[in-house]
Order: C-alpha cells, then sequence, then structure tokens
C-alpha cells in the first residue's frame, strides 16, 4: 500500500515540475504518513544515512579530477588531435565527437558534462565544415552517452551502491561495450555522410605534428588505464583511485601543463560541488524511497510474482528492458537507477542473470534515455549549442538509436560482451 502511494505521489509531484531529488523526498515522506505504525523521522534518518557512505566519496574527487583536466589546456590538446586524426575521413568531423567522448569519458564519467563541454567546442566547429545543426546536435547528444560506459562512470558507482557488484568490475565490462558502441555512431557518420555527399577536408596534417599532439595528449588518455589498473589489482579502493586522480590532475595542471591558476581551481571545486551536490540530493531521496519499496517487500514481490507468471528469461529480460526505456524517457540517468536496481537485481538473480550483465543493461538502457524525449538532458543541451529546433533533432537522432537498441539488446542477451 505504502509503495502504490508512494508512486502516485511520485508522478504528480513530477507533473508539477518538482525536482527530481525533492520528489523523491516528498513521495517517501507522504508514504509514510500514510500509515500510523511507522515514524515519519525515518525518511530523515535514511536521508542522512546515505550521505555517511565511505564509497559515495569517489562522485565528487571524480567530478573534480574530470572538470581540472578538461578546463584547461588539456581538453584543448584532446580536442585537437581527434579533430586533425579524422578530418580527412569522410564524416570526419562529425566522427570527432564521438572519438573525444570516448576520451572524455576516461576523464569525467559524466553524459551531460561531456554534452556541454564537447557540444559548446565542436557543434559550432561542424557547422562551419557545412554539417547542419540538427545533424551535429544529434551526433552530440548521443556521443555523450559513451561517458557513462568508459570508466570512470558516475552511473556505474551508483549502481554498484544499490547491487554490491564491484566497482572495478562494473568499469572493466564497460570497456567493450562502450568501444562498440563508438564504433557503430563512426559508422553512422559515415554512412551519413557517403549518403549526403558532405565533403571531405583536403587540409594535410603531418604525422609528426599528429605524434607531437598525441605526446601532449598521453597524460590523460592515460588516466582510465591506471585507473583499470589500481582497481583490477587492489592496490586501491575506488575512493581512493578517484582521490589519486584529483593528485594526479593537479600534478599535471601546475607540472606538465602549468595553466592551473588559483582562479580556475576555485572555478573547477566550485563546478565539482554544484554537480555532485545535484547528484548526492537525488541519492538521498533514493535512499528514502528504497526504505519504503524495502519495508513493503516490493522487490521481492514482483520477483516472486514474475517467477511464477513468467517462465522464460528471454520474455523476462525483454520486459526489463522495455521497463527501463519507458522510465528512461522522463527520469534522468541517476535516479532510474537507484529506484530500478532495487527491483531488477532480485529479478536477475531469480532468473540467473549476471548482477554486471545487469548493471550494463541498465547503464546503456537508460543512458538512450537521456537524448529520447520528452525529456533528454544531452538532447535539449545538444540543441540549444546547435540552435537546432527540437523536432529536426529527434529526426537526425534515429539511425544513432538504431545502433544503440541493437547494442542494448546484445548485451542483454549475449553475456561475453560484458566479460570482467
Amino acid at each position: 500500500m505504502m509503495t502504490l502511494i508512494m508512486i502516485v505521489a511520485f508522478c504528480v509531484l513530477m507533473m508539477l515540475a518538482v525536482p527530481v531529488g525533492y520528489a523523491l523526498i516528498i513521495a517517501a515522506g507522504i508514504a509514510v504518513l500514510s500509515v500510523d505504525y511507522v515514524p515519519l523521522s525515518i525518511v530523515a534518518q535514511q536521508v542522512y544515512d546515505q550521505t555517511q557512505s565511505f564509497p559515495m566519496l569517489a562522485l565528487p574527487f571524480f567530478m573534480l579530477a574530470g572538470t581540472l583536466m578538461l578546463g584547461g589546456t588539456l581538453g584543448q590538446q584532446l580536442l585537437e588531435l581527434a579533430s586533425k586524426a579524422l578530418q580527412r575521413w569522410r564524416g570526419g568531423a562529425l566522427s570527432t565527437t564521438v572519438i573525444s567522448s570516448v576520451v572524455f569519458g576516461g576523464v569525467s564519467g559524466s553524459a551531460v558534462a561531456n554534452a556541454s563541454a564537447l557540444g559548446s567546442v565542436l557543434i559550432p566547429w561542424q557547422k562551419r565544415h557545412g554539417y547542419p545543426a540538427p545533424l551535429c546536435a544529434a551526433n552530440n547528444a548521443t556521443s555523450a552517452v559513451i561517458d557513462v560506459l568508459i570508466p570512470p562512470s558516475i552511473p556505474m558507482i551508483l549502481y554498484s551502491l544499490v547491487s554490491g557488484v564491484s566497482v572495478a568490475n562494473l568499469f572493466i565490462a564497460g570497456i567493450l561495450p562502450g568501444l562498440l558502441m563508438a564504433g557503430s555512431f563512426i559508422l553512422v557518420c559515415w554512412w551519413i555522410s557517403v549518403r549526403r555527399g558532405y565533403p571531405v577536408s583536403k587540409e594535410r596534417v603531418r604525422k609528426r605534428d599528429l605524434a607531437l599532439m598525441a605526446g601532449k595528449s598521453f597524460p590523460a588518455l592515460a588516466l582510465p588505464v591506471l585507473i583499470i589498473l589500481g582497481l583490477r589489482f587492489g592496490f586501491a579502493t575506488p575512493t581512493e583511485v578517484a582521490v589519486l586522480s584529483v593528485v594526479y590532475s593537479l600534478v599535471l595542471s601546475v607540472a606538465f601543463y602549468r595553466d592551473l591558476s588559483f582562479k580556475r581551481f576555485c572555478d573547477n571545486v566550485v563546478e565539482a560541488g554544484v554537480a555532485t551536490g545535484v547528484v548526492m540530493l537525488v541519492i538521498m531521496g533514493s535512499a528514502a524511497v528504497g526504505w519504503v519499496l524495502t519495508f513493503d517487500q516490493t522487490p521481492q514481490f514482483v520477483a516472486h510474482w514474475v517467477a511464477e507468471n513468467m517462465a522464460n528469461p528471454i520474455v523476462i529480460i525483454l520486459m526489463m528492458n522495455v521497463l527501463m526505456l519507458v522510465v528512461g524517457m522522463p527520469l534522468d540517468l541517476p535516479p532510474a537507477i537507484l529506484l530500478l536496481g532495487p527491483v531488477f537485481v532480485p529479478l536477475a538473480d531469480v532468473i540467473g542473470l549476471d548482477r554486471v550483465q545487469l548493471g550494463l543493461m541498465m547503464v546503456i538502457n537508460l543512458g538512450i534515455g537521456l537524448y529520447t524525449p520528452p525529456i533528454g538532458t544531452t538532447l535539449f543541451i545538444s540543441s540549444s549549442i546547435a540552435k537546432a529546433p527540437l523536432g529536426a533533432t529527434t529526426r537526425e537522432l534515429w539511425p544513432f538509436f538504431v545502433m544503440a537498441m541493437l547494442l542494448m539488446l546484445a548485451v542483454s542477451y549475449i553475456p561475453a560482451l560484458t566479460i570482467y
């Protein structure tokens, strides 16, 4: 009963445009008030307890490392390397966004940050090369989601909190799907450019210049490798790796690139703090909602009902994907993971679905929601930067959307793609 009241209250609050974090807390409070045997203070307790988790410290430090590395010379070096290396390929200017998302994904860990940072630089540049604004926006909106698959990934850390799965295993499992998504999007960029006859840049870039740019960008490219090695071989916990990433970024900015001023450092800290606060509010609200679900034994009920009425695991996995697609349209990725994780993890255990595989399914599926109307975060950001009508941008999405859906289905039914 509490769960039903909470769901109705949450839907009403979302229709009233209440921010997701506040809507979660209020909905949980309304559910608790609907019964007289649970004190309202339990909501405050759950909200507070979630902030005392040591692994949660990884979030602000990974975000700070990303802002430090991408806010100065290093970010410019990475973009220049990608654009120069691809400019003579058919659709190379569009593919630059895809490759940059792979590289930036290993640093920032946030699709929204990726869409904003890359879009503001690459979309105007692509428009000057003759590509239409809606296509540039669609390419940026979809490519940004690669960020949540390439480690470090903020959504994977959140899934680890609700599933108990090792962050290291999730990070490693995300590499192959992330590269497959990047490869499929590059194929789409090439196909669109050939089909529409977009020109190829005739400017030549010497191999020596490319090697020099690659050398300057190597420290940033090495960071995700160092993160994976540190976690895989147990040198440090995820939180310790996040702190070391900040130290690594500071040393590079001060000693190697020498572009870190005190003002930029303060700006980066504030930027990372604001981003962390937004995510933390959602996490705190999800903790209260999760307590209500657990108190009502909703995950166990769902798992038992599915086991009794749907015997075919293939159908169950398809049903899970459909539900995630529906939920991912109005909800942002972090709250969707925190809400669906406690329900889907017991269900995955019942049908024998590996928890790491489930995590990749959720991240890819809910990531698609970031550029799916009506509330696609990266879709809105990219359209705004490109100054393109939302409808026109949405029409350009379909080839990228098809490739992402095929990858999602492949990850859902082929466990070998999530090797860890």
